[in-house]
């Protein structure tokens, strides 16, 4: 780990954090609501649920920064 990547998760900490928790609020509802049938095109897959989970989190979170 360089000092520069130190100073970029310093100066984006809450974002991450944000990212961090989108990602697996989007596991959890991939799991525990998902899509049976596989007809939904962001639930019924974990990978791309986690995703769209964390970009929301990142997103989130940026509003306050």
């Amino acid at each position: 780990i360089t000092k520069d990547m130190i100073a970029f998760i310093k100066k984006n900490k809450f974002i991450l954090v944000g990212v961090i928790i989108g990602a697996v609020c989007g596991y959890l509802y991939y799991y525990f609501v998902g899509c049976a049938n596989g007809t939904c095109a962001i639930t019924s897959d974990p990978l791309k649920s986690t995703v769209y989970g964390a970009i929301l989190g990142g997103l989130t979170l940026n509003i306050f920064k």
